[in-house]
């Protein structure tokens, strides 16, 4: 038996620490911090009359409505399907699970402007079937539907990605014991499942939020930028850009921007407030 006490673990030495965390620091202040801190100086650049007028427009008052619309629309049916598509990838083994977990994250490796013209494939009025919508006065392309249906498509991730590793990290115990005392499918979904991920289903509904107010690839081919019909938020700061109109344009962008971070906001409140209810969640 050997008198030689073990080594201690090396550390790194304090240099690299700072190093590391200065070049974090940097390029986030860079990268992040001062260009979205460049967008509400030059909103404000005219002053608070300026600021505000840009909100008076109809055709600004119209996007920002239909922005919240689309929003409204396609985020409950993207909770719903990563409810799903989570529930059965984690909890069930079946033919194509594999297949199904990587169509999920296709829309994360394709271009928006491809996914849109996806859309404009089959639906415009050349389309394979867009002509029999039309017909029964259905429009989709350029107009609410389209915008609805692209942005649902780009941000349907979301859901999923945030439920998927933590219902497989909790597996199925939980469920066969409550089917065991005769819980049925639905009941054992909604008082064990649901109660177990409905943090990480929180936040997923957030990240998606945020993302589909901000969508513009995808929206600018599908919508026809009609103004003050078909132009959401993003579109129309596009419009008032390429108008010269910079201070009314960055001030679409500055309410555009805080929607994204009381979004994000929200999430690190709840995270910090709740981070031991979320770790309990997680060893669960």
């Amino acid at each position: 038996m050997s008198d030689k006490t073990p080594a201690s673990p090396t550390r790194d030495p304090p240099w690299l620490k700072w190093t590391l965390i200065g070049v974090a620091l940097f390029y986030v202040l860079v990268v992040l911090m001062a260009p979205l801190l460049a967008v509400f100086i030059e909103a404000l650049r005219k002053g608070e009359a300026a600021f505000f007028a840009a909100f008076q427009e109809p055709a600004a008052f119209s996007a920002i409505q239909l922005t919240l619309l689309v929003t409204a629309i396609a985020v409950p049916l993207n909770t719903v399907f990563g409810l799903a598509a989570a529930w059965a990838i984690t909890k069930f083994d079946f033919f194509g699970k594999s297949f199904l977990t990587t169509l999920i994250d296709l829309p994360l490796s394709v271009s928006p402007v491809i996914s849109g013209l996806v859309y404009v494939l089959l639906y415009s009025i050349h389309g394979w079937f867009g002509p029999f919508f039309i017909d029964r006065g259905i429009e989709i392309i350029f107009a609410v539907p389209g915008i609805v249906l692209a942005t649902t498509l780009v941000t349907f991730p979301y859901v999923a990605r945030e439920l998927i590793p933590l219902m497989q990290q909790q597996g199925t115990d939980e469920e066969a014991a409550a089917a065991t005392l005769g819980a049925g499918p639905w009941r054992t979904f909604f008082l064990v499942t649901l109660p177990n991920v409905k943090w990480a289903l929180t936040f997923g509904v957030l990240l998606c939020t945020a993302r589909a107010m901000g969508e513009f690839g995808a929206v600018s081919v599908v919508s026809g930028h009609i103004r003050g019909l078909t132009s959401t938020m993003p579109l129309h700061v596009e419009i008032l850009y390429n108008e010269y109109n910079f201070v009314a344009a960055f001030a679409i962008a500055s309410l555009l921007a805080l929607f994204a971070l009381v979004t994000l906001g929200v999430k690190a409140v709840l995270e910090s407030r709740f981070e031991a209810e979320l770790a309990a969640a997680e060893r669960t």
